[in-house]
């Protein structure tokens, strides 16, 4: 299986949100989250492409706007290397700060985006002690609606909580580890 691994936002231009109390940066946590997804993918026998970039920005064309060194969008970038699957990594922040909790799942509707979304939430609940926020369509985001294959936003947990962002520090591997099994239930599925 190729699966695509996009750790949202970056360190040049969007460094997306910012827990006020520490610091912690959601670029940086998605960026060695999704390099650990990386590594235990590759493990289990999957290749794997890896690529931090903010990929949310609107265009005149409905398409995300940071090129990656080539010239390419993430999601163009996604479609042309032929990915089965696509797993964009971010954390997740309130309107007030450090009023909500937990984790969720996104895709864009039905079909096999939301069973690929399942399984990574059912493991990431299973692994880790937060809040379960459940599977949410999210059809608007340009990650999901401007890919070819399933795709999925995970919010990892919310970085302006800081009981969450506690989680967000300590328990890179366990995410890690649990987006990985997601995607591989979800191979072993599709091929049962």
């Amino acid at each position: 299986m190729k699966v695509f691994l996009n750790p949202g936002h970056d360190t040049k231009y969007d460094s997306g949100a910012i827990n006020p109390n520490s610091g912690l940066r959601e670029c940086d946590v998605a960026a060695h989250v999704g390099a650990l997804v990386k590594h235990y993918l590759e493990l289990a026998g999957c290749e794997c492409e890896l690529m931090q970039s903010d990929n949310l920005a609107p265009t005149s064309k409905g398409r995300s706007y940071y090129p990656d060194r080539q010239g390419l969008t993430v999601t163009e970038t996604a479609n042309g290397w032929g990915a089965d699957v696509f797993v964009s990594i971010h954390c997740n922040a309130a309107p007030e700060a450090g009023t909500a909790r937990g984790t969720e799942t996104e895709c864009y509707g039905g079909g096999d985006g939301e069973q690929l979304a399942k399984y990574i939430q059912n493991q990431l609940i299973d692994s880790i002690d937060t809040v379960d926020r459940g599977v949410k369509y999210m059809p608007e985001l340009l990650v999901l609606k401007c890919t070819d294959m399933p795709a999925v936003l995970v919010e990892l947990a919310f970085i302006d909580n800081d009981d969450d962002a506690a989680l967000l520090v300590d328990m890179q591997d366990d995410f890690a580890r649990a987006i990985a099994r997601g995607v591989t239930d979800y191979e072993q599925a599709i091929e049962g």
